[in-house]
């Protein structure tokens, strides 16, 4: 199969860390079937053999097995020492070959813990930042962290390896960081940055801008569903008072502060409302009503990204945790959802795209070629 074999090449960059003379699958191979039985279901290295057993005259009409099916031993041992870097590398420069990110696309950039990779009860080793492309609905790239407060040292890094010209990144108040505001602007794209006590100053600044200021743009927004009212208001201010030049020069050109305040009253319920208010900083120059949906944009990374691994794909429940097991397994499950919801012939969930693909090889051949080179 044509696509598949062009998925086996570009994750073939990656270095092979064993010995020539001990190998009795090619490394491409075993990311292949590993890529393929994850979209079919597989959730850990059994479910990888038992899945490619299944499937061996279908991997077989254009895979050369000389050796059989690789073991549960095999899928282990290779996928969990091979350079993660390199493999996320891989990763990101074959979403660019499938993305057409779109002017002004919102590129969500959040963490998320994979719950399950505890050691004896401890913290999770395992802490991914990842970039999500909105309208594209893809996974752009990921990066490891291992703890949750170097998220701030892990998105520059994830930065520099992503194509973000004439898009707008949106980050919450970890990542608001004056030198991440920078790089971002240095790569000719906009940021929406959250604001809160991590910045004492700024906040207080922009608290001081809403409280005296004659000159507020804004624009509602209400939600009747779910059994509850949701009134947003967006408020937007351009000419500051109290942040000077230097501090716009400081957050690589800040233009305009942004307030959310948000209202929840709860239908034949006696549940109190509930009111939230959320600053936000930009060097995007735009109007209210595009503020208040490029912010509800940034939740999809919550909604279409960790919710959908969490569910359809059990990350959250994997005890894979040794050596780079739970970092590459991760990439495995983002390639795969990737190609599942951009496969669109089959409306139905992540999770029953995953059985389908499994079950039908017509149907796995349409996700795989989504593939692009």
């Amino acid at each position: 199969m044509k696509n598949a074999n062009k998925l086996k090449t570009i994750f073939g960059q990656i270095t092979d860390f064993r010995r020539p003379h001990r190998q009795l699958y090619d490394l491409e191979t075993i990311l292949l079937i590993g890529i393929i039985s994850v979209i079919g279901g597989a959730e850990s290295w059994n479910d990888m053999e038992d899945y490619a057993y299944a499937k061996e005259d279908f991997l077989r009409s254009f895979l050369d097995l000389p050796n059989g099916i690789p073991s549960h031993d095999t899928f282990n041992r290779v996928l969990s020492n091979i350079d993660s870097e390199q493999f996320e590398r891989c990763f990101i420069q074959w979403v660019h070959t499938l993305a057409a990110l779109q002017p002004r696309e919102v590129i969500a950039i959040d963490g998320k813990t994979i719950k399950g990779a505890k050691a004896r009860g401890g913290k999770s080793p395992v802490h991914m930042v990842s970039a999500w492309a909105n309208e594209n609905n893809l996974v752009l790239g990921q990066v490891r962290v291992n703890e949750k407060s170097n998220e701030i040292t892990a998105i520059p890094k994830l930065l520099e390896v992503l194509s973000l010209e004439d898009t707008v990144v949106t980050i919450d108040a970890m990542g608001c960081q004056s030198e991440i505001a920078k790089e971002i602007t240095s790569r000719e794209a906009d940021y929406i940055l959250a604001v809160k006590e991590n910045q004492p100053q700024l906040q207080e600044d922009i608290e001081d801008e809403f409280r005296f200021s004659k000159q507020i743009e804004k624009h509602l927004w209400e939600d009747l569903g779910h059994g509850r009212i949701e009134t947003r208001v967006c408020q937007v201010i351009k000419d500051f008072q109290f942040i000077t030049p230097e501090i716009t020069k400081k957050w690589g050109g800040l233009k305009q502060i942004i307030k959310i305040e948000s209202v929840r009253e709860f239908k034949n319920s006696d549940k109190a409302k509930e009111t939230t208010i959320r600053y936000y900083i930009t060097s995007l120059e735009a109007n209210a009503a595009d503020f208040q949906k490029a912010i509800r944009s940034h939740w999809g990374i919550e909604n279409k990204l960790h919710w959908t691994l969490d569910v359809a794909f059990s990350e959250d429940a994997s005890r894979k945790r040794a050596n780079n097991a739970a970092q590459n397994f991760s990439i495995l499950n983002k390639i795969a959802l990737n190609l599942l919801k951009n496969e669109k012939s089959s409306k139905v969930g992540i999770k029953s795209k995953r059985k389908k693909a499994g079950w039908d090889n017509h149907y796995l051949i349409k996700v795989l070629n989504l593939m692009k080179t």
